[in-house]
């Protein structure tokens, strides 16, 4: 009997290589719809990390990414050390936490009211509409703000003018310049963050609705006990990923509605970084105020990933 079972083909067990080559054929066409995913990650987002070391180069075009000279950390002491740093990152994070403050609950107030409306096709239509902002571009954006809100053409200057009042310049006074860009962000992006919200609430099951009608619950009550605890998770994911964004605002935005007479509270990293970067030719200078926008918002989102779930809550990671 031993000679039988010694006498017997040994089978092998498959190495990690061919065990990964079978799952991919058994599943190519998942590998296929996520190879451009795969693709665009690559290319744009590992690949450009090499540019990060010209934050530490003297970036000279004729000499060359490899020819150019060390110099360490020269431009982030000049960074810190330029007058209008800590103006740029004042105006930066204010304009952020205006967001925070304004822009982040509204798409979840948003979600929540379209998510009351019992009427198929009319729901359908509310969202097709409060998505459609989303698909302007920033130019188009810019260029409404204008007709409402110039002094010479704006329809409110007009209505303004009247009622028998001077004009406003909503668009070359500082005071006002900080709301108005949440303003436009809050017009344009407020419908689009409601589908992450509306499909997390997709996902409550209707049971507890349903139990919580029977021991006499008002629609308020339902929303405040049940529908916010299950969207809380991705409420705190969400807060997250837009802490990370603290040190970014919208190039283009800014670009666009910045003027002479707003720069003191216009100028961000961004448009610093496109100025210097661009304009100037001193690439490695913009390097570094990306690089220092990344190290910003690292910092931010680990900070708050460890308080989140510190309190007990489900983390990014």
């Amino acid at each position: 009997m031993e000679k039988a079972l010694a006498a017997l083909p040994v089978r092998k067990e498959k190495g990690y290589w061919s065990r990964l080559g079978a799952r991919i054929v058994k599943h190519r066409a998942m590998y296929v719809l996520a190879l451009p995913g795969v693709l665009f990650f690559i290319l744009f987002k590992l690949t450009p990390l090499w540019g990060l070391l010209l934050a530490f180069k003297d970036y000279n075009p004729y000499s060359g990414f490899a020819g150019s000279e060390w110099v360490g950390f020269k431009h982030f002491a000049d960074l810190f050390a330029d007058r209008n740093f800590y103006i740029m990152l004042r105006n930066t994070f204010a304009i952020n936490v205006f967001g925070l403050v304004f822009m982040f609950p509204l798409p979840i107030l948003l979600a929540l009211m379209l998510n009351e409306v019992r009427h198929g096709a009319f729901k359908r239509f509310n969202q097709s509409i409060v998505y459609l902002p989303h698909f302007l571009s920033w130019v188009v954006v810019a260029s409404m703000t204008f007709f409402v809100l110039s002094t010479d053409v704006g329809i409110v200057n007009k209505l303004i003018g009247e009622a028998g009042h001077e004009p406003i310049s909503f668009l070359s006074e500082s005071k006002y310049f900080w709301g108005l860009i949440t303003a436009q962000t809050m017009w344009k992006e407020a419908g689009w963050g409601t589908i992450i919200f509306l499909a997390a609430m997709a996902g409550v099951d209707p049971q507890r609705y349903e139990a919580a009608v029977v021991d006499g619950a008002s629609r308020f009550r339902q929303i405040w006990h049940i529908t916010l605890p299950a969207i809380r998770p991705t409420i705190l994911i969400l807060l997250i990923l837009r802490l990370g964004q603290m040190a970014d605002v919208g190039f283009e935005q800014m670009l666009l509605m910045m003027n002479p007479l707003v720069m003191q509270v216009a100028e961000v990293f961004d448009t610093y970084s496109y100025t210097q970067g661009i304009l100037r030719g001193q690439i490695s200078t913009g390097v570094t105020v990306g690089m220092f926008k990344g190290v910003v918002g690292f910092v931010l989102v680990m900070a708050s990933n460890y308080i989140v779930k510190k309190s007990g809550q489900e983390g990014i990671y």
